[in-house]
């Protein structure tokens, strides 16, 4: 297998290939992030067309998101031992394979088989496309390439459900799948074409099993505990209590055994840095946070203010607007301006649009809705670039894979947490509001007077005790909804502090050693 110095970086791309080459890695990440958010709108539709009840259909998404938290990690370990061009582009080649076989499946088991091996070889996908981008942009432009990445991560979870409802509501849902069909051809091609000879050094290493193994165990287990816990009532059942001792057990194990070995598949020395730790955090809580409110807004929409999928879609679309529009310029000024100044300003943005949301109200209308998500796409715009810069400020080039394949994991993760946290606290929120309503309710006569004018209308009593159930109902979740959001506001500003605990870092890489 070829070598070189492991310090050597691969050289930049410049003009139309520069340009093509990052258009195609930002199809790449893309296609893997919608695909993560894109069937959750189509499910009834896919258990429906299948004949399968919606908690069978659930794993649908189930076997992606296990395939693809074992296969992140692994991320670091592939691009060292093939190269980080040809593990990216055969991994984008393989997830347009499993894409059209989802998109051709025949009943529910093939479409959990072929979904579990488009999961399995997406994994290199995120991680991949970051440091090509981060390697293929000069020095000085390092904000540009970390834009366009973050742009296409970050819109993409917010695109999902507004493509996959449309494609529902006028599709087949086959075409969530083929979709990536035509678009993985082209990236993988142009990838190709563009970096096949820029391709990073290699070494011969051989896969430790043992940790391999226990990787998959932990990180199998621990996204089966997430992604049915809530279904299962969480630790009052017993099978979730054995799932998550499982969990510890293994990632004790596997941890233990990592930090004892020569040849590590993940590289947690990564750590060791100030900048890596605390960046780490930083992101993947605020990560957390987006990715939780970002699933609950269309939620609550839809279940309770009456949208149907494709407007709870587009209630969220101004933030992604607003960031792929403001993404370049804050590119621009990020060379010159210190990354954690930077990263507080989209902490505080992040802040801001949730306590914006935390105010609304029970009549809230879709322009009301919409405003605080232009503040959400100020923050978006400047979040990934600057977070990434503090967290990559003492990574070595030939250490790039391994730790974009460490922080995406970690980030993913975080993603599942919140994911199940969020729906979980609603719930629960929603449980106590509702109880405090009907206390307060029930201490005069109030209730019995909303009946008797309902009934006067034409109701009968049955269904004026519904329409006020279903009032009550509709009031709690907008109060636990607005307290889920008020939190999220909190939660963000306390994050602020550990990105002034790392040191100071610069887009361009420019900073001085005593910084």
């Amino acid at each position: 297998m070829a070598s070189a110095s492991p310090n050597t970086a691969p050289a930049p791309l410049t003009g139309v290939s520069l340009a093509l080459a990052a258009v195609a890695l930002a199809l790449g990440t893309f296609m893997q992030v919608l695909d993560s958010t894109i069937a959750n709108v189509a499910l009834p539709t896919i258990a429906g067309n299948l004949g399968v009840a919606s908690d069978q259909g659930t794993w649908v998404i189930t076997s992606f998101a296990v395939a693809n938290g074992i296969s992140v990690p692994l991320t670091g370990w592939l691009m060292m031992r093939f190269g980080v061009v040809r593990t990216f582009v055969v991994s984008v080649a393989l997830f347009t394979l499993a894409s059209f076989l989802c998109g051709i499946a025949w009943n529910l088991p093939s479409l959990i088989l072929f979904r579990i091996l488009q999961g399995a070889v997406s994994g290199p996908m995120i991680p991949g496309s970051q440091a090509l981008l981060i390697m293929i942009f000069p020095p000085n432009k390092r904000a540009t390439a970390l834009g366009v990445w973050s742009m296409t991560t970050l819109v993409a979870p917010v695109l999902g459900p507004i493509l996959g409802g449309w494609i529902s509501d006028n599709f087949a849902w086959e075409w969530i799948f083929l979709i990536n069909v035509p678009v993985g051809i082209a990236c993988t091609w142009i990838c190709w074409r563009f970096m096949h000879n820029r391709e990073t050094p290699t070494v011969a290493r051989k896969l430790n099993m043992v940790s391999f193994s226990l990787l998959v165990f932990w990180v199998g287990t621990l996204q089966l505990v997430l992604d049915t816990g809530k279904d299962a009532d969480w630790f009052n059942s017993a099978q979730i209590v054995i799932l998550s001792i499982m969990v510890v057990i293994g990632f004790v194990a596997w941890l233990i055994w990592e930090l004892n070995e020569k040849n590590p598949v993940v590289d947690l020395s990564l750590f060791r840095s100030r900048n890596f730790a605390f960046g780490v955090i930083a992101l993947c809580a605020a990560y957390a946070i987006f990715f939780g409110n970002n699933l609950l807004m269309p939620l609550w929409l839809q279940t309770n203010m009456g949208y149907v999928a494709t407007w709870a879609g587009l209630a969220a679309a101004p933030s992604g607007m607003v960031a792929v529009f403001l993404t370049p310029f804050v590119a621009q000024i990020s060379n010159r301006i210190d990354a954690r100044i930077m990263a507080t300003i989209s902490l505080l943005l992040f802040a801001l649009s949730f306590y914006m949301r935390s105010l609304y109200a029970p009549d809230t209308d879709f322009g009301n809705l919409i405003v605080p998500m232009f503040v959400m796409g100020a923050a978006m715009s400047t979040f990934f670039t600057s977070m990434i810069t503090v967290s990559f400020r003492d990574v070595a080039p030939h250490q790039m894979p391994a730790a974009s394949g460490l922080s995406n994991f970690a980030r993913i993760t975080a993603g599942s947490f919140a994911a199940s946290l969020a729906t979980t606290l609603w719930d629960n929120y929603e449980t106590h509001a509702q109880s405090n309503i009907a206390a307060a309710m029930s201490g005069g006569r109030g209730v019995e007077q909303a009946i008797h004018q309902l009934m006067q209308m034409g109701m009968s009593q049955a269904q004026a005790v519904a329409a006020i159930t279903r009032q009550v109902t509709q009031q709690a979740y907008l109060l636990a909804t607005v307290d889920i959001f008020r939190i999220s506001s909190i939660i963000i500003v306390c994050l602020i502090p550990l990105i002034w605990l790392s040191r100071k870092a610069m887009a361009n890489g420019q900073v001085h050693a005593a910084d």
